[in-house]
């Protein structure tokens, strides 16, 4: 039976392979908005009268986003005043299949050599291959549960 995780899961890492490369969406150097503003030829007083706020309001906007503190409405009100829209999206390094496998991978690992290294104490070591089959049937169960992610 697939869960709603894993069908959400799919859904999204869907969604999100065509995205364009992190790379390819580098924030200008003096961010979205002064690039934008720039280009289109627009002035700070011109965008200020868009937004409906002081010139010196735009100067702040701008550098608040190049400080990485603009807030996602402020940045929004901005983009609409410009003709543009916000794309806001948390992009994963990679799918969100192989980092749930990835830590279920790990998680499987940690405990399993935890058991191993008490088997080995107690001189009922399992081979290599053994224990390469357990992580792999752990990490399977792991992944398919809640908890995943937890610290412990």
């Amino acid at each position: 039976m697939v869960r709603n995780s894993d069908l959400a899961r799919s859904r999204l890492d869907d969604r999100l392979k065509d995205f364009p490369a992190p790379g390819d969406l580098l924030r200008p150097h003096r961010g979205w908005i002064r690039a934008i503003r720039d280009a289109l030829g627009m002035s700070s007083r011109e965008l200020a009268s868009r937004m409906g706020v002081r010139q010196q309001t735009i100067s702040d906007i701008e550098r608040s986003e190049q400080h990485h503190t603009i807030q996602l409405k402020t940045l929004e009100r901005a983009a609409n005043a410009m003709d543009c829209r916000l794309v806001y999206a948390l992009v994963p390094n990679t799918t969100l299949e192989e980092a749930v496998n990835a830590q279920a991978m790990q998680k499987a690992t940690q405990q399993i050599e935890t058991i191993a290294h008490h088997s080995r104490l107690e001189d009922q070591a399992v081979g290599e291959d053994e224990l390469a089959i357990q992580i792999d049937e752990l990490a399977t169960q792991l992944a398919s549960r809640r908890g995943l992610w937890a610290e412990r």
